[in-house]
């Protein structure tokens, strides 16, 4: 360190121009200097420690925000691929029906319906088998939610929060047990399901998507007044989200049906 050469230096020199004639133990110039070097090591050290204990603190601060983005991924893959299922769903489902009126009778399951059967099967025994992670049985729920087996997935998130009340998946396994009553328009108990994400998990990368879900929710239910606090909450709270931007969009629609 510059700071120790520059200490040896001037020693170096205070030995030669006479104070040879003192003991090094006396000399209260060497006992100065040696003094300073030795608080200058502590400092040292001190530093050294404080630099580990910021990258230990930036290091868990990625990790989180790995675990936020990894939510997200979800939402918007259910959101996709639960848009696709459905629209899926409803050609089968008409498909059957047409052939039922024709032949004047029913019509068997097909086997992809089989195939989709065996897979959320599959999926539910993965839920319910011990001695998993909270990742493996929040994700096991999350696929009988994409599989559209709302009853299913809801077990499954209901379970996962029994199991694993203070992992970071507990805001989003709440959030999505709402969304498996609100898929199926059942907004009286979705509303309730979605409050508890805001009431238990503020913390949660999914609050602002369950404040626009409960404003979603009292719309439907007629409760405009609550719902247009709880949109433009929203916007206020989380002005660059997508959760705004549907708000902003709802808000508008209520607006022009005078609402």
């Amino acid at each position: 360190m510059r700071i120790n050469v520059i200490a040896s230096a001037l020693l170096a020199c205070l030995g030669l121009v006479g104070c040879v004639t003192t003991p090094p133990s006396e000399d209260p110039v060497l006992i100065k200097l040696t003094e300073i070097d030795e608080r200058l090591q502590k400092v040292e050290r001190l530093t050294n420690n404080e630099s580990l204990m910021q990258l230990a603190s930036q290091l868990e601060e990625v990790q989180r925000e790995v675990r936020e983005i990894r939510g997200e991924v979800e939402t918007l893959r259910f959101e996709s691929e639960g848009s696709a299922t459905r629209q899926r769903d409803q050609y089968l489902d008409i498909d059957r029906r047409l052939q039922s009126i024709e032949t004047g009778g029913r019509v068997a399951p097909s086997a992809a319906a089989g195939s989709a059967a065996g897979a959320t099967a599959g999926a539910a025994a993965r839920s319910s088998a011990p001695g998993g992670s909270d990742r493996e049985s929040y994700e096991a729920a999350f696929d009988l939610l994409k599989d559209g087996r709302y009853d299913q997935a809801r077990a499954g998130f209901r379970q996962f929060l029994a199991d694993y009340p203070n992992s970071d998946l507990a805001g989003h396994s709440q959030y999505w047990m709402g969304e498996t009553y609100y898929v199926t328009q059942q907004y009286p108990q979705a509303l309730p399901e979605f409050q508890r994400v805001i009431d238990q998990y503020p913390q949660s990368r999914k609050l602002p998507d369950a404040l626009l879900k409960v404003g979603y929710c009292q719309y439907e239910l007629g409760q405009y007044p609550q719902a247009r606090a709880a949109l433009e909450d929203v916007v206020r709270a989380y002005p660059e989200s997508t959760a705004a931007r549907l708000s902003t969009q709802r808000l508008d629609r209520m607006k022009s049906e005078g609402h």
